[in-house]
């Protein structure tokens, strides 16, 4: 009987008090340069995504025009260090590093799966090889 209240207590624990996720800056990844570990991150509200600064020259901002939700403050690390941020608002966050933004080190967070903010994040100005890649993965937000 203990057992079964152990599990049932670890399987709410995580949906009481949200996941962490830790998404790596990176200077390649399999074919590419510049890269987070992940792109396109689905969450919760409540959760935390943490950016580890794995290889030097990296940081992690919101892009703050069209790139999130209304009333979200504007987030921007340090270079070569670690962040994290908990996600309270639902809807899409849109980010990049900000050194390597044109080279496509871009990702996004869909928390609540809320993509009311969908037209907005499409009106971001991606530049540079960012701007193929963005397309890419909004097309798989949208899919």
């Amino acid at each position: 009987m203990k057992f079964v209240i152990i599990f049932i207590s670890l399987f709410f624990s995580k949906i009481l008090f949200g996941a962490d996720i830790t998404v790596q800056m990176l200077n390649k990844l399999e074919k590419r340069n510049m890269v987070f570990s992940e792109e396109i991150i689905r969450i919760n509200a409540g959760d935390t995504v943490f950016w580890e600064a794995t290889d030097k020259g990296h940081n992690v901002e919101f892009i703050s025009k069209n790139g999130v939700p209304e009333g979200v403050d504007k987030f921007k690390s340090k270079i070569n260090k670690d962040a994290e941020f908990t996600f309270t608002i639902p809807g899409i966050y849109a980010y990049w590093c900000t050194p390597h933004k044109t080279m496509g080190m871009i990702g996004f967070v869909i928390v609540g799966d809320d993509k009311s903010n969908l037209d907005s994040i499409k009106k971001v100005k991606f530049g540079g090889k960012s701007k193929k890649i963005a397309k890419g993965l909004i097309a798989e937000i949208e899919g």
